[in-house]
C-alpha cells in the first residue's frame, strides 16, 4: 500500500520548528546533562521530531513533505551570516589575522586527512573508492552543499551509489557535529581552566538576553540593516560572477562580506552603538536556531538505516579521527586559551557538515561560559568561505585519484 504524504505549509513549518525549539529547552531543564554537555535546544527538540517522523515513515504511517523548506531555510541562514559580519569590528579583523590563517590551514589539511581516511577504508574493505570518497570531506567538512555538488560527479566517473552515500553520510554528520561538539568544548574549558579570568579581560555579556533596554526603533533598524546586508551580499554576488565566473562562492559569504562592510560604515558613521551590534547579534541568534532546527526537523533520517557497514565503518572512524585533529591540533596550534576552545567547537562543527552547527554548538558552549567573539568572527569566515575553496581542490584531487584505483 502507497504511504500518505501529508504537505507541510510553509507557515505550518516555522510552527513546528519553533515548538522543536521549546521541546528542546524543556527537554534540557528537565535533563541536566543535555544542558551540562552543551547539548543546543534546536539540536535536541529538532532530533526528537526528526525521529518521530523517520518512525512514521519506516512504518508506512504517513511521509511529511516540507512546502518552501529550501527557500525558508537560506532566509534564515543568510541573515545569520550578515549579522555575524556585522560583528566584525576593525579591531576584531586585526586580531583575528593571524588566526584566519592558522585555521585555514587547519581545515586545508583535516579535509585532505578526511580523504585518506575514507579512500584508504574503503579499499581496504573492497569498496568502490569513488564511492567510498563520498564519506571523506565532500558531506563532512562540505556538508549536504558539497554532498549535492560532488556526488553527482562521483557517480559519473563510475562510483555506484555515490549521490546516496554523500547525502547520508552528511546527515549522519550533521546529527554527530551537534552531540560531540559541546562537550568537546566543556572538555578543554574545564581541563584547562580555560574560563578563568576570561571575564577580566573582556566584559562580555552573553546571557541570551540583552542587556539593554528594548527599543522599538533600534529592533527595526537592526532588521533593515541586516536586510540591507543580504542585498548588498545578492548584488555583490553577481558582480563576481561577472568578473570570475569560474570561482564559486556562496551567497551566504556574500551576506557576511556585506555584514562587515555594514558594520565598517556604521562604525565610521558613528551610527553604531553596543545597543545596536547586540540587538544585530540577538536576531542572528534566532535566526540559526530557526535554522538548525528547521535543518533536523526536515532531515530524512531513514538514509542513515540504509548504511552498509563498511560506510558505517568509516564514519566511525571519522569521528575518532576529528576528535583527535580539533582536540590535539587545532586547540594547541590556535593558541591553547578560552578563544581556541571555543574555535575548536567550531571546527568539530563545519568539520562534520556545516557552519551553523559550529554556530549552535559554540553558542552553547558561550552560554554556560563566556562569549568569544573571535571564535564567533574566524569560524564562520573560514568554514563558511575559505574551507568551501581548498575543500573543493582536495576533493578533485582525491576524485582523480579514486578514479585511477577502479
Amino acid at each position: 500500500m502507497e504511504i500518505t504524504t501529508v504537505k507541510i505549509g510553509m507557515f505550518e513549518m516555522l510552527a513546528v520548528v519553533i515548538l522543536a525549539i521549546y521541546l528542546g529547552q524543556w527537554i534540557r531543564e528537565k535533563l541536566p546533562i543535555l544542558k551540562k554537555y552543551c547539548i543546543p535546544a534546536p539540536v535536541v527538540g529538532g532530533t526528537l521530531l526528526s525521529i518521530i517522523t523517520c518512525a512514521l515513515y519506516m512504518t508506512g504511517i504517513v511521509a511529511f513533505e516540507w512546502e518552501n523548506y529550501s527557500v525558508m531555510n537560506n532566509f534564515f541562514y543568510n541573515i545569520f551570516f550578515a549579522a555575524s559580519g556585522t560583528a566584525a569590528s576593525l579591531a576584531l579583523l586585526k586580531k583575528g589575522g593571524k588566526l584566519v590563517i592558522i585555521f585555514s590551514i587547519l581545515a586545508a589539511v583535516l579535509a585532505v586527512i578526511q580523504n585518506a581516511v575514507a579512500l584508504g577504508l574503503g579499499v581496504a574493505m573492497d569498496m568502490n573508492p569513488l564511492t567510498a570518497l563520498m564519506a571523506g570531506s565532500t558531506p563532512l567538512t562540505g556538508g549536504h552543499g558539497n554532498a549535492a555538488s560532488f556526488g553527482p560527479i562521483a557517480a559519473e566517473m563510475g562510483g555506484v551509489g555515490a549521490v546516496e552515500v554523500a547525502v547520508a553520510a552528511a546527515t549522519f554528520g550533521l546529527i554527530s557535529g551537534c552531540i560531540i561538539g559541546g562537550p568537546i568544548g566543556r572538555q578543554l574549558i574545564r581541563k584547562y581552566n580555560l574560563d578563568k579570568g576570561y571575564v577580566a579581560e573582556k566584559e562580555d555579556n552573553f546571557s541570551g538576553k540583552l542587556s539593554f533596554a528594548f527599543n522599538g526603533e533600534r529592533a527595526k533598524n537592526a532588521w533593515f540593516i541586516l536586510l540591507l546586508a543580504c542585498g548588498l551580499g545578492q548584488l555583490l554576488l553577481q558582480i563576481r560572477q561577472i568578473i570570475l565566473p569560474n570561482v564559486n562562492i556562496p551567497i551566504h559569504v556574500m551576506c557576511m562580506l556585506g555584514g562587515i562592510i555594514a558594520r565598517f560604515v556604521m562604525d565610521k558613521t558613528n551610527k553604531g552603538d553596543e545597543a545596536m551590534y547586540e540587538t544585530l547579534d540577538n536576531i542572528g541568534e534566532i535566526c540559526l536556531a530557526l535554522f538548525v532546527s528547521m535543518s533536523i526537523v526536515t532531515m530524512e533520517l531513514w538514509q542513515l538505516i540504509d548504511l552498509a557497514l563498511p560506510l558505517i565503518t568509516i564514519l566511525m572512524v571519522q569521528l575518532v579521527v576529528i576528535y583527535l585533529f580539533v582536540r590535539f591540533v587545532t586547540f594547541n596550534l590556535c593558541g591553547r586559551d578560552y578563544d581556541a576552545a571555543i574555535i575548536s567547537v567550531g571546527h568539530t562543527g563545519f568539520g562534520l557538515g556545516a557552519v551553523p552547527v559550529s554556530m549552535a554548538t559554540m553558542t552553547s558552549v558561550c552560554e554556560q561560559y563566556h562569549y568569544s567573539k573571535l571564535a564567533f568572527f574566524v569560524v564562520p569566515l573560514i568554514g563558511g568561505f575559505i574551507s568551501n575553496l581548498t575543500n573543493a581542490v582536495a576533493i578533485t584531487a582525491f576524485l582523480n585519484i579514486a578514479q585511477g584505483l577502479l
